[in-house]
């Protein structure tokens, strides 16, 4: 079984890098950093999983195109996670004060970077005859939890409606399709809130759990919907969020 993670060099494509690897699959760990990527199939290999670190860069298409032509001429891949993703928060801010050079970047990598990875991976999976998809979104792109974020919110909204879309659509084909949407989790995109006190504890408050969330709980549910066991489930928004959104 072969499983491709783009963003797999942090977070949670890091944590779900290492979930599909101890699940039993090869994991392509893609990621715009090599390093990164090469220190999380590192962690796999040490581990006793198998691994392939590759550089991508989602927001082009050569580089997209690139990567799957090498999977496919040594490999099919049974599940594609897009957990590559940026969030601006320093820029990001409302429509008539947004930089529109911060929404192109924000919705080049991760609306399009989502699509340009769909595109070439659906096509994969086609010849396969079937798999699972796995997209990342947030709970800013259906409720705007955070009303300054406003390019970050539209990209996510793009991608929940782009994943059910193609749910519908591949259904026949043996694809699933589905979006995970975690809350408030401990990686290098939330350190500027975790690290500050105050917004900490802000941010902490809004989660019933009164925890925040890890990124090996949000892969174990990417984890699950990859499984044949989860063979029901497609058009999905499956929240890992602690209760955030429940309120």
């Amino acid at each position: 079984m072969h499983a491709l993670v783009t963003g797999g060099g942090s977070g949670i494509g890091r944590a779900t890098c290492r979930q599909l690897a101890a699940d039993g699959y090869h994991v392509w760990v893609c990621d715009v950093d090599i390093e990164a990527a090469e220190r999380v199939q590192g962690e796999i290999l040490v581990a006793g999983g198998s691994a392939t670190a590759w550089h991508v860069d989602v927001s082009d298409e050569t580089s997209v195109e690139a990567l799957f032509a090498q999977v496919r001429a040594t490999a099919e891949i049974d599940c594609l996670i897009t957990a590559a993703g940026i969030q601006l928060l320093d820029h990001d801010a409302p429509v008539h004060e947004l930089d529109t050079a911060v929404w192109r970047r924000t919705i080049d990598v991760n609306l399009t970077g989502t699509f340009l990875t769909l595109k070439h991976g659906v096509r994969s999976l086609l010849a396969r005859g079937g798999g699972a998809i796995v997209t990342i979104g947030s709970p800013d792109g259906i409720y705007g939890m955070e009303p300054r974020s406003q390019a970050y919110s539209a990209s996510k909204a793009g991608i929940h409606g782009l994943t059910r879309a193609m749910a519908i659509h591949y259904a026949s084909a043996g694809i699933r399709v589905n979006t995970v949407i975690p809350g408030f989790i401990n990686t290098p995109m939330n350190a500027p809130i975790i690290d500050n006190p105050a917004a900490f504890e802000q941010a902490l408050a809004a989660v019933p759990l009164r925890r925040v969330g890890t990124p090996d709980e949000v892969a174990a549910v990417i984890g699950f919907i990859c499984q044949p066991t989860a063979s029901y489930v497609t058009g999905s928004l499956v929240f890992v969020d602690g209760g955030l959104t429940a309120q």
